[in-house]
C-alpha cells in the first residue's frame, strides 16, 4: 500500500491533512450530473480511500446535484475523527445540467444547510466560497457579501473554516480581512500556470492551495514530453503531473477525482513518486 505521509501534510486551519487527498466530483453521473450508473462502485471508491490513508476529501452538494455528498454519507458516516471534508457553495445546476451562479447570501445559506443535510454532520470542516464572476477562470469583483455570510454562519458554529475557489489575490486579501481564509481553489496543473504568482503568495501566508483539474480535468493532460518523463520513471504520465504538483510548494494540497479504485490506487501512488532535479527542470520547461 502506499505511503501517503511521504508527500508530507499541510494545515487547513486547525486540521492537519496528508497532500495526497481525494476529490469526490467524478462520482456523480456523467458530466457530474444526477447518479451514478454503479452507486457500489462508488462508495467502494470511497472506502478504498479511506483505507488507504486518505484524511481529506473534497466535495460539493452542487455535484450532482445533491448526489456525491449522499453517497459521502451512505459510505463513511460515521467519520473517521481525522477526516476532513472540504465542501463548496455559489452555485446550482440547472434542469439542463449547466451551471449556474448562486451567489445570494440566502442562497449562499441555503448551500450551507443542503451541505449540512446531506452529509450528516452538525458542522461543516471547511467551506469554500465558489466565486462565479467568470465561471470558467478567476475574474476581479468584490466579495465582501458572499465572503461576510458564510463568516456569519462560521460564527454560529455551522462552519469550522472557510476557503475561497476560483479566486484572485485581491479578492483572498478582501476575505481574510473579514475572516481567515485557510485554503485557495483553484485551476492549475503542469500545462496551466497562470496562478505561479498566487500559488508563491499563499505559500507565504501560510495557505493552503488546492488545485482542481490537476490531471487537466474534462481535457486530460497530453504531452509527448511528459509521456517520455514517465517512460524513463516507470510511472504513468498522470502520476508524473501530480508528482510534479506536489513538488511544485510544499502548500500544495492534491485532490484527483475517480470513480474507478483501480485509479484511484494509480493517483496515490504518486505521493510516493519522487522526481530529481533534472526531471523537474525538464517538466517545468513543457
Amino acid at each position: 500500500m502506499t505511503d501517503l505521509n511521504q508527500a508530507g501534510t499541510w494545515s487547513l486551519g486547525d486540521r492537519r491533512v496528508k497532500r495526497m487527498g481525494y476529490g469526490a466530483m467524478q462520482l456523480a453521473g456523467p458530466g457530474v450530473f444526477g447518479p451514478p450508473k454503479d452507486p457500489a462502485a462508488a462508495v467502494a471508491v470511497l472506502r478504498e480511500a479511506i483505507a488507504s490513508g486518505v484524511d481529506h476529501i473534497d466535495t460539493s452538494d452542487f455535484y450532482g446535484p445533491h448526489v456525491t455528498n449522499r453517497i459521502i454519507r451512505d459510505a463513511l458516516s460515521p467519520y473517521p475523527d481525522d477526516l476532513t471534508i472540504v465542501t463548496k457553495v455559489g452555485a446550482t445546476r440547472g434542469d439542463d445540467a449547466s451551471w449556474l451562479p448562486a451567489q445570494e447570501p440566502a442562497q449562499l445559506i441555503q448551500g450551507v444547510h443542503d451541505n449540512l443535510r446531506n452529509l450528516g454532520v452538525d458542522v461543516l470542516d471547511v467551506v469554500n466560497l465558489r466565486v462565479m464572476g467568470n465561471i470558467h477562470a478567476p475574474s476581479e469583483g468584490s466579495i465582501e457579501a458572499q465572503f461576510t455570510a458564510l463568516a456569519e454562519l462560521r460564527a454560529k458554529g455551522l462552519i469550522r473554516h472557510l476557503g475561497l475557489s476560483n479566486a484572485t489575490l485581491a479578492q483572498v486579501e478582501e476575505a481574510q480581512a473579514i475572516a481567515p481564509v485557510v485554503c485557495v481553489q483553484n485551476q492549475y496543473n503542469l500545462v496551466q500556470r497562470a496562478d505561479d504568482a498566487l500559488l508563491e503568495a499563499l505559500n507565504d501566508m501560510g495557505i493552503a492551495y488546492v488545485p482542481f483539474f490537476p490531471l487537466g480535468g474534462f481535457s486530460p493532460l497530453q504531452s509527448e514530453g511528459l509521456s517520455r518523463v514517465a517512460t524513463r520513471l516507470g510511472a504513468t504520465p498522470m502520476q508524473v503531473a501530480l508528482a510534479w504538483l506536489l513538488h511544485r510548494s510544499p502548500n500544495v494540497l492534491l485532490i484527483p477525482g475517480t470513480s474507478s479504485v483501480a485509479h484511484l490506487r494509480e493517483n496515490l501512488a504518486a505521493a510516493e513518486l519522487v522526481l530529481s532535479g533534472e526531471v523537474l527542470v525538464e517538466l517545468d520547461a513543457l
